[in-house]
């Protein structure tokens, strides 16, 4: 239910208004617009109206009538009505336009004025537009001209909208955005305390149980364990009580242009599901429970002691050359040989693992799963083997290891997305040495936030101490561990919902994307301060970026974003060129928004950028790459998703990832848990097909990190 950046009563549901924006031209005998209509109408046949209006309704019924009613009567005061609008008899682009991309500000249906947000519905597929204005001209008595998918498309490239990620079903969140904010959480809420207030409507306690994992599924990665609001809106009972009921379920069935899915029409929610959610969202949250020391001992397991491992490496392969990759939905890694493309040894993990990450020596690999499960795989053992676990809280994203001069492999750090906190841990074992929590104050209006989740950390090259991006309150946290007894925090206020990043290419300044507020944040780790908050495009998602010689500009690390298609190159050369340092110097277009990863290597000249989130699947199954010596030729597009030769799913192709030489670059196709995944590998120079490894084990593979690249921060 991502409810995010309005407040409950602005939700107009985007196709709705839209489309009655759209619907205008009826029988309006206005000259250029009649010619117009008549040409529109030539293009579809009376068959094909009568197939558009029928996908139309379908398409009406699951974005617009939440707001404006199934029959298109609108609610009184609040959404203006489609059936019988004057408004939809203006200028025929406006209105299509409105309905493509939004419309705010006043305006005035059949005499009666209302002022509201519509966000855009640009995300859909210009057919779906197509068929749901047509179904708006046509219901009701409009009696309006049919919309050609062909007079849609035309309207996109007019007004240069043809990225349907730049869509926002939710005023001020892309689709991009949206569908990576969406995923849902690890927890189950089984274990939450549940409190029931008075106030509220009665829940019996198996409709609590079932309403908290629904909620923990669907909508806790926006709204927050504790529904206090994330990144998407808070839907505490001061909220949602002053709703009620009906208004909730009809949220819920419908969904909103604020981003919430329409989880009854779609069939995701049954209506008796609904109904335990609209009361549940009036009581107070359940409160999930806190993971302490005693927890994490209990759960902790040293399955192969130090003493008992091996000496020197068991096998004869290329450990730096190793790939462990991500088997999301098996819980499971893949250690694949990155010389012989086999596969060595697929191990049992953590569910949907984030990020695997060696430890300074490069013989142990750490993993973490969404569900905090840490493992530390020992790569020289003949196969690959897990040597301890423990489990840090109930959801996190981050792991990393100590990798200063004197402390390698002594330490590991893990962050949790809940409880809030990060835990240090003893590297050679995984025995929970301390737990730290991030709860605190924001760093723009100093407001107590409850619930400040740990996203990236990494390891300074400068001073023993890990770098650790705290996402709600904006703060980044330079941890010394010299002395973890008595632990020394450096707070650097940086800005809101920091997410990913990276090292430049002198591993001395962290550059790091403060997402929601459409930043980069830049920390000196010598000097242990922020350097610059510099602006970016749209929600910018760098994974660690990827750190290239720009002809024009000089050393440069490139983030790609979720809302949008650009590139942004900020310049990182303080010493040789200085006018260019900590700005944004160029901003690109890449293929389209969406994007999650970049990447390139300092032996290559090609710089590699995916869209797997992009809702176009010519995007989102493909790869752009630039020439790096000619940024301003653009790229080219390579069909990876078809490489792959693989069955029905979405194939969706996610991060680009170098082998050590640098000479291969090797991409996930990722589709759904039952059906066929690969990974394909492309020749750097060539850009042509090298290798494909698929096979029945190779389930839903996302991360791949190359462990000599991910070591020495090459990318």
């Amino acid at each position: 239910m991502t409810l995010k950046k309005r407040s409950l009563w602005l939700l107009i549901p985007i196709l709705g208004l839209s489309i009655g924006a759209c619907s205008q031209e009826a029988a309006d005998d206005t000259s250029s617009a009649n010619s117009d209509t008549a040409v529109h109408t030539a293009e579809v046949s009376a068959a094909g109206k009568d197939e558009l209006i029928a996908n139309g309704e379908a398409i009406y019924l699951a974005n617009c009538a939440a707001c404006h009613q199934p029959a298109g009567t609108g609610l009184a005061g609040a959404f203006p009505p489609l059936a019988g609008s004057d408004f939809l008899q203006g200028d025929r682009k406006a209105v299509m336009s409105a309905a493509l991309f939004g419309l705010s500000g006043p305006i005035t249906v059949n005499g009666v004025d209302y002022n509201g947000v519509m966000p855009s519905m640009g995300h859909l597929p210009d057919a779906d537009l197509a068929a749901a204005l047509t179904y708006v001209f046509s219901a009701w008595g409009n009696g309006g001209s049919a919309v050609s998918v062909e007079e849609v498309a035309a309207l996109r490239v007019e007004l240069g909208k043809e990225d349907r990620a730049e869509g926002e079903r939710h005023q001020g969140a892309s689709e991009g955005e949206m569908s990576y904010e969406g995923a849902p959480v690890a927890m189950t809420g089984a274990d939450a305390r549940q409190i029931m207030s008075a106030g509220g409507p009665v829940l019996s306690e198996a409709e609590f149980s079932t309403a908290t994992e629904l909620y923990f599924q669907r909508c806790a990665g926006c709204h927050g364990v504790l529904r206090k609001g994330a990144t998407g809106k808070a839907l505490t009972p001061d909220i949602t009580l002053a709703k009620g009921t009906e208004y909730l379920k009809a949220l819920i069935t419908y969904g909103s242009p604020a981003g919430m899915p329409n989880w009854g029409t779609s069939g995701d929610l049954t209506p008796e599901q609904i109904d335990i959610m609209a009361r549940f969202l009036q009581q107070e949250p359940p409160l999930p429970p806190d993971w302490n020391m005693a927890d994490m001992q209990a759960s902790w397991k040293l399955l192969v002691k130090p003493e008992d491992r091996p000496t020197s490496p068991q096998h004869d392969r290329n450990i730096d050359n190793f790939f462990a990759v991500t088997l999301r939905d098996a819980g499971k890694v893949a250690i694949i040989d990155g010389d012989t493309k086999e596969v060595v040894t697929i191990l049992p993990t953590g569910y949907a693992v984030h990020i695997s990450r060696p430890s300074a020596s490069g013989r142990y690999v750490f993993t973490i799963g969404r569900d905090a499960k840490v493992d530390m795989i020992d790569m020289w053992m003949d196969p690959p083997q897990i040597v301890a676990e423990i489990k840090i809280g109930l959801e996190a994203r981050s792991v990393e290891t100590s990798k200063y001069k004197g402390y390698e492999d002594k330490y590991a750090i893990a962050g949790a997305y809940w409880p809030p906190q990060y835990t240090i841990m003893d590297g050679d074992t995984l025995e929970p040495l301390k737990i730290v929590s991030t709860r605190g104050m924001t760093v723009d209006t100093q407001e107590y936030h409850p619930e400040p989740r740990v996203a990236a950390i990494v390891a300074s090259h400068e001073h023993p101490e890990f770098i650790v991006n705290v996402k709600e309150t904006g703060h980044i946290l330079l941890v010394d561990y010299s002395n973890i007894d008595s632990l020394s925090v450096t707070d650097i206020p940086a800005a809101k919902f920091l997410h990913d990043g990276g090292w430049d290419s002198t591993k001395r300044y962290f550059l790091t994307a403060a997402n929601q507020s459409d930043k980069v944040a830049v920390v000196d780790s010598r000097e242990r301060k922020l350097v610059a908050l510099i602006d970016v495009t749209k929600t910018p998602h760098p994974g660690r970026g990827a750190n290239i010689i720009d002809p024009e500009f000089g050393p440069v690390w490139v983030t790609s974003a979720l809302g949008n298609s650009n590139l942004s190159f900020l310049g990182t050369d303080p010493v040789d060129h200085p006018e260019s340092a900590w700005k944004n110097v160029r901003v690109v277009d890449g293929m389209g928004g969406g994007s999650l990863f970049v990447k390139s290597h300092p032996n290559s000249t090609n710089l590699w950028v995916d869209a797997p989130l992009n809702p176009d699947e010519s995007f989102s199954q493909s790869i752009a790459v630039f020439d790096i010596n000619d940024l301003d030729a653009g790229f080219v597009t390579l069909p990876i998703g078809e490489w792959a030769d693989l069955g029905e799913g979405p194939k969706r192709v996610v991060q680009p990832e170098y082998n050590k030489a640098g000479d291969e670059v090797w991409f996930s196709v990722w589709s759904g848990k039952e059906q066929e995944s690969a990974i394909v590998v492309v020749d750097d120079k060539t850009r042509e097909l090298k290798a494909v490894i698929k096979g029945p084990e190779i389930v839903t593979p996302t991360g791949k990190f190359n462990i000599y690249n991910t070591l020495h921060d090459i990318y």
